[in-house]
């Protein structure tokens, strides 16, 4: 399965995307409350001040930091056990569908039922990654 780590790669650059969303909405966010951004640092008041749609584009950035670290490392493992199939390929993609939707989620609406719904759901993808991958070893 020569593009087996396809989704990995995927989920890296969507990574990216989000971090360019994060810095267009939390830069100019931070100029309107001060031109010094050691003022951030110096008063954590002012982050309290910060605009919805600027945090909730950096708390979505650093979600992508958490979770799909399981998935990166799930899926290092699959390929080098030789385990990765078109089964294991298709609950990837899932998971990266899953994991775009979480983030336009949270930076529009950021309905929380509906976040939590799209975790949960994400989360039991990679669950089920994880034990196949373990009965993989029986």
């Amino acid at each position: 399965m020569e593009q087996f780590l396809t989704p990995v790669l995927a989920l890296i650059l969507w990574t990216f995307v989000m971090w360019v969303v994060m810095y267009k909405r939390r830069i100019p966010a931070m100029n309107k409350l001060s031109k010094d951004p050691q003022k951030f640092i110096d008063d954590p008041d002012l982050w309290a001040k910060m605009p919805k749609h600027a945090t909730n584009a950096a708390d979505n950035y650093n979600h992508l930091h958490e979770q799909p670290v399981i998935f990166y490392a799930l899926m290092f493992y699959i390929s080098i056990s030789q385990q990765a199939d078109n089964i294991f390929m298709y609950m990837a993609w899932a998971y990266i569908g899953i994991r775009v939707v979480h983030s336009l989620v949270q930076i529009t609406t950021n309905k929380v039922m509906h976040r939590f719904s799209l975790f949960a759901l994400g989360s039991v993808v990679l669950i089920a990654m994880g034990v196949r991958a373990a009965l993989g070893l029986l």
